[in-house]
């Protein structure tokens, strides 16, 4: 009985092995799809000047956004460990490199959970006029709610994220096939046509639509906790980004159906527009709730993948070593608090305003380094078993690269004072890394 008593909690002893190919399609797509496609569309058109050019970048996004997935998928096979990103930038460049990578990674999904969560209470407010003024309780008592059914478990939390997921999925279809179905008659395209394209036009365009294909790397977060990740990553990840490409072609081609492309391109909110054309003044409330419907999966896919960037970091040491434990029911708790927690202060106070500026320059950098960290793997550990191969390696992986460092140095260029504050960002979580480094050192003395 002694021993049994003395023998170490669940809670010590890792992540639970239970996920499978649904939850990494329910967490890519959950994560990628949401308020961007219902806005980006009409920023693409206004770059472009014919519904065939709009629809060859939009596929050409997603093609590039396959091709950087399955390099990655690569990695996440070969390192089958929570962290996504955090994991491969330490095993290729090492600690300082991989701590850098985990904190503003960390950082960037505790911003975007802000994002999110204010969404949320002001899409609520728009449904409920009442709650005017309270939309920031909204989203901290919709953020709350989540990280309580984090505490239920993986399997509470992996089983609302395939749900939502599927109720999103089919909302979207439902509101795609019923434009089509419902477009009015053909419009004269020439009559409203948007300006001739330009090559600055055409590479606007192409960052718009790679970046609301952001979300796809969801799934490498969540490798360790997959129960056979060598077959169900590169399925569900591959998968997830193919169903993502085919939906967002979909509502391209029901907002080209609806609207004529001079008014798609003038447009900031097109699926509202198209709405309203087709079903009056409940348009703007049927997108309104739609918009509501993809936001609780995008909010717990990123919750969840918070938590196991932290977790990581503080298994290795890099930072809470608190952070690594585990409940019984293979919530990383710690974690997923200190997470919540930051979110929430970024909530109330709006700085996550300010930050959701700042941490695209992160998104970029981290993905070059993850880039990077293919190439270098390849070429120090050759032999290291490698379940799944990047397709078209180096060539793949060259294109992916340049993208890469094309929006970095866009991202620098583009806005160096929110660039500056992501070093800045970045000095400070060495400052947070040394202060905990000594606080456990006093509590080991």
């Amino acid at each position: 009985m002694l021993n049994q008593t003395a023998s170490p909690p669940r809670a010590s002893r890792g992540l639970i092995r239970m996920l499978g190919v649904g939850f990494g399609l329910a967490v890519i797509v959950g994560s990628t799809i949401g308020i961007g496609i219902l806005r980006t569309p009409g920023l693409v058109a206004g770059q472009l000047a014919s519904p065939g050019a709009i629809l060859a970048v939009w596929m050409v996004g997603g093609v590039y956004t396959l091709v950087g997935a399955a390099c990655l998928v690569e990695l996440g096979t070969m390192l089958p460990e929570a962290g996504g990103y955090y994991v491969y930038a330490r095993r290729a460049f090492g600690d300082t490199v991989g701590f850098a990578v985990g904190w503003t990674d960390w950082i960037t999904y505790c911003a975007v959970l802000g994002y999110v969560s204010i969404a949320i209470g002001e899409f609520t407010a728009l449904l409920g006029p009442s709650l005017g003024g309270y939309e920031k309780t909204v989203s901290m008592v919709a953020l709350a709610a989540l990280a309580a059914l984090q505490l239920a478990g993986l399997r509470v939390s992996s089983r609302f994220q395939e749900i939502t997921t599927a109720v999103k999925c089919a909302a979207f279809l439902a509101v795609v096939a019923a434009a089509i179905v419902f477009a009015p008659a053909a419009h004269a395209q020439s009559a409203s046509a948007s300006q001739a394209s330009s090559f600055s036009g055409l590479i606007v365009a192409l960052q718009s639509v790679v970046i609301t294909y952001g979300g796809w790397q969801s799934g490498l977060y969540f490798s360790e906790e997959d129960r056979d990740p060598d077959r169900n990553l590169p399925r569900s990840m591959i998968g997830g980004v193919a169903a993502v490409i085919v939906v967002y072609l979909l509502v391209n081609l029901a907002l080209l159906a609806v609207l004529p492309i001079g008014d798609l391109a003038r447009s900031t909110l097109p699926a509202a527009d198209a709405a309203q054309m087709l079903v009056g003044g409940r348009g703007r409330a049927i997108i309104t709730i739609l918009s509501i419907v993809s936001l609780p999966p995008m909010l717990n896919a990123i919750l969840m993948i918070g938590t196991r960037i932290l977790f990581a970091m503080g298994r290795d040491r890099l930072l809470w070593p608190r952070a690594a434990s585990v409940t019984v029911r293979g919530t990383p708790a710690a974690a997923m608090l200190a997470t919540t927690v930051v979110a929430l202060a970024l909530v109330a106070t709006g700085t996550f305003q300010r930050l959701v500026a700042v941490v695209a320059f992160f998104l970029a950098a981290n993905y070059l380094v993850c880039c990077l960290a293919l190439i270098v793997l390849r070429w120090r550990e050759p032999d290291r078993a490698r379940p799944f191969r990047a397709w078209g390696y180096p060539w793949s992986a060259a294109v992916v690269l340049a993208g890469a460092a094309a929006f970095l140095v866009g991202a620098a260029v583009g806005d160096p004072i929110d660039a500056a504050g992501a070093l800045a960002l970045l000095a400070l979580g060495f400052v947070v890394r040394a202060a905990a480094n000594a606080v456990r050192v006093a509590q080991s003395s």
